[in-house]
């Protein structure tokens, strides 16, 4: 109960991942879950109808998204990949990630991040004295939305970010 409560938490950042997760384990001892509708069945038991969420998206949305992405471990090979993808690219060369999750724009975000300031000095001293240097120049600020045109052709746009990078020269 603990780690699928753990799960349905950090992967689907559900509210009632408590509540979901002992609902889930209480009916799992009665019965192995099967089918996706009892699965729908029990998050609906689980979640009280009039604290659902108000945005129109069914409320077994997360948690069938945390469980896909802690079977498929959809979240720990991307920092390493976007790592090797820079490594790969020739100075001036650019990198766009689209992410559909906000659990993914994290990682992209505070990567690219990383890789554009890597100083690791405590933040009071006056000068750098690690030696680290910037490897990439974020672009484009804070990532690029679909506009209002495009979640209208393309409903499933609504959570997509574009994030890109441009790797800098090396000196060496």
């Amino acid at each position: 109960e603990d780690e699928l409560t753990r799960i349905l938490r950090d992967y689907g950042e559900e509210n009632w991942a408590r509540q979901i997760a002992r609902v889930i384990c209480d009916r799992r001892a009665d019965a192995p879950i099967e089918r996706t509708s009892q699965l729908v069945a029990i998050v609906d038991a689980a979640i009280p109808k009039k604290l659902r969420a108000k945005d129109g998206s069914h409320p077994a949305r997360r948690t069938f998204q945390a469980l896909r992405i802690a079977v498929n471990d959809e979240l720990d090979p991307l920092k390493k990949a976007l790592e090797d993808m820079v490594e790969l690219l020739n100075p001036g060369g650019h990198l766009a990630v689209l992410t559909f999750h906000s659990l993914e724009d994290r990682i992209v975000k505070q990567t690219f991040r990383r890789l554009a300031n890597p100083c690791t000095c405590p933040p009071k001293i006056p000068v750098c004295i690690c030696g680290k240097k910037p490897v990439v120049r974020v672009l484009g600020g804070g990532g690029i939305k679909p506009d209002a045109q495009e979640v209208e052709r393309n409903p499933r746009a609504r959570s997509a970010m574009l994030r890109g990078c441009e790797k800098l020269e090396t000196q060496g």
